[in-house]
């Protein structure tokens, strides 16, 4: 009952008789006729080594007949060819079969995977077709990334060269115009495009145009600032942290910290007082806080100035940025706290 449900099964099965010379083929079902294309009279008799060919693995059947030869089970993927030449992949499970004298046959039960190798295949020439499609569709985004990035890189540099030479052209007609109101207006204005024209440089010097490090621009400003300042009377002091924010916020930051500290050096040192002004910016939850402080005289004390728009400017562009100020005596001098929300740098 046991060999006739083996002769039926739909599964290739075929037994080789390991006392005999060579382990020849003593059995195989229909299944596995089918499967191979032989009949019986052409396997019986015959190694199965029949069944393999050129493109057979010959590690797998280095590996296959030291288990045989030690009989050991094992199991393997074979390539394996038809009677007519086709060939097909067999995974088999070969096992021995042991009577009272030994080791007596080795079974092994097969299965086609011949459909399965397929896809394989399929997968892997599409999963290459679609790595070279990626790494195609990468390589023309980081070339059109780089264009982009050329471009505003020179973007910022004619931008900067361009502010260069309205603030030269500011500064000329502000020596050239009597002291006064309209002097002092050329002038300012001569030193808030300077302080535009050095953002814009130091985006075009960066290497990421898309961020700008409030730090650096810091360190850049603060040299600008106290090389015109006599320093036995004033100086401006600096402790700002390395933030990245983003370059559409450049121009405004740049403006902000530039206004806060000429407005100090301009009011609250009247006749030569001396005094400090100190930068702070660090990051916190939300963003980021800049503080402006001087030990000058204070809001209260500081000479009304009604041609001035410096306080309006300031509260502009914190608007601007979406921030809050607020502006007190800090008994000497003015403290000034900003708070403004960042988005997080890609």
């Amino acid at each position: 009952m046991l060999v006739d449900a083996f002769a039926r099964s739909p599964s290739p099965m075929v037994i080789t008789d390991a006392r005999a010379p060579d382990n020849p083929i003593s059995w195989a079902n229909d299944a596995f006729l089918e499967l191979t294309g032989f009949d019986a009279d052409e396997l019986l008799g015959r190694n199965c080594r029949m069944l393999q060919g050129l493109g057979t693995d010959p590690a797998e059947i280095a590996r296959i007949r030291t288990a045989v030869e030690a009989g050991n089970p094992v199991t393997a993927e074979l390539l394996n060819y038809r009677k007519d030449g086709s060939t097909y992949w067999s995974a088999m499970t070969i096992t021995p079969v042991h009577d009272a004298a030994g080791l007596a046959y080795f079974y092994a039960a097969q299965a086609d995977m011949t459909h399965t190798r397929e896809r394989e295949v399929t997968m892997r020439v599409t999963n290459d077709e679609l790595e070279r499609l990626v790494a195609a569709r990468t390589h023309d985004l980081s070339a059109a990334l780089e264009q982009k990035t050329a471009l505003l890189h020179e973007v910022d540099h004619r931008v900067k060269n361009n502010l260069q030479v309205i603030s030269s052209l500011m500064l000329l007609k502000a020596r050239r115009t009597p002291e006064g109101d309209a002097r002092d207006a050329l002038q300012g204005m001569a030193e808030r495009i300077g302080a535009l024209s050095t953002a814009h440089r130091m985006l075009y010097s960066e290497g990421d145009c898309t961020h700008f490090n409030l730090g650096d621009f810091a360190a850049e400003f603060l040299s600008d600032v106290n090389a015109g300042l006599d320093h036995d009377k004033q100086r401006v002091e600096a402790e700002v942290e390395p933030i990245a924010v983003a370059a559409a916020m450049a121009a405004p930051l740049a403006l902000l910290i530039h206004e806060l500290t000429a407005n100090a050096l301009r009011h609250a040192f009247p006749n030569a007082r001396e005094g400090r002004v100190s930068i702070t910016a660090r990051r916190t939850e939300a963003g980021m806080q800049l503080t402006i402080r001087d030990d000058g005289v204070g809001l209260a004390a500081a000479a009304p100035n009604p041609a001035g728009f410096g306080r309006n400017l300031v509260e502009m562009v914190v608007r601007q940025l979406r921030g809050t100020i607020a502006w007190a005596d800090a008994g000497p001098g003015t403290h000034v706290e900003i708070d403004i929300p960042l988005q997080l740098p890609a």
